[in-house]
C-alpha cells in the first residue's frame, strides 16, 4: 500500500490545495494530509479550525485523513505515518527552485521518502492563502479560489475589518462628462 503525505499549514486550504490532494488520492492508496503547526508563525485559523476547514474539504475523497503535526521535519513525520512520498505541488519556477532545494535536504535526512512533484492546474498557479487572507480582508470575492466553507471562514474572520471600507480624503465627484 502506497502513502502519499501532503503537508502544508493550510491557513486557509484554497482550491489549489485542494487539486493536489484530489490528484495525490488518484495517484496513492492513501493520501495523509499533515496540517503542520509551527509556534513561531501567527496564523488566522486556530490548528483546530485549520483542521476542521480541510476535513470537511476532503471529506468527499475516501483515501484521504488529516493528521495534525507539530514540531520536527516534515520528512520524518511522513515516515513515523509510514509514507513513502512527499507530494509537493509547484506552482511556478520560484516554487520549483524551493522544492527542488527541500527534496535535496529531506532525501538527506531521509532517503525513505521520496519527494514528488505536482504542477498546479493553471487556474491555480496564481492561489495562495496569503493571497487569499489579503483578498478577503480588503472585501475581495474569494470565492473562484477558495472552497465555499472556507470562503464562509473568512468571511466570518473579516467581517468587522476596518479595510473593507474605503474612506476617502475627498468626495467623489461624477466623472461621466
Amino acid at each position: 500500500m502506497r502513502k502519499a503525505v501532503v503537508a502544508g499549514s493550510f491557513d486557509p486550504i484554497t482550491n489549489g490545495h485542494l487539486d493536489i490532494i484530489e490528484r495525490s488520492s488518484e495517484l496513492f492508496d492513501e493520501v495523509i494530509v499533515v496540517l503542520s503547526h509551527n509556534v513561531q508563525k501567527n496564523y488566522l485559523f486556530s490548528l483546530d479550525e485549520r483542521k476542521s476547514l480541510v476535513e470537511k474539504v476532503i471529506a468527499h475523497i475516501p483515501n484521504a485523513r488529516v493528521v495534525t503535526v507539530s514540531g520536527g521535519l516534515t520528512v520524518e513525520a511522513a515516515a513515523q505515518l509510514g509514507a513513502s512520498v512527499l507530494v509537493r505541488g509547484v506552482r511556478n519556477a520560484t516554487d520549483f527552485e524551493y522544492e527542488a532545494t527541500l527534496a535535496s535536504h529531506n532525501r538527506v535526512q531521509n532517503g525513505e521518502v521520496e519527494t514528488v512533484l505536482l504542477l498546479s492546474k493553471e487556474e491555480y498557479r496564481f492561489v495562495s492563502s496569503s493571497m487569499m487572507k489579503e483578498l478577503a480582508r480588503f472585501g475581495g470575492d474569494v470565492t473562484p479560489f477558495v472552497p465555499s466553507v472556507v470562503a464562509d471562514a473568512l468571511q466570518e474572520k473579516y467581517k468587522d475589518a476596518p479595510e473593507r471600507t474605503i474612506k476617502m480624503d475627498e468626495e467623489i465627484t461624477d466623472v461621466k462628462g
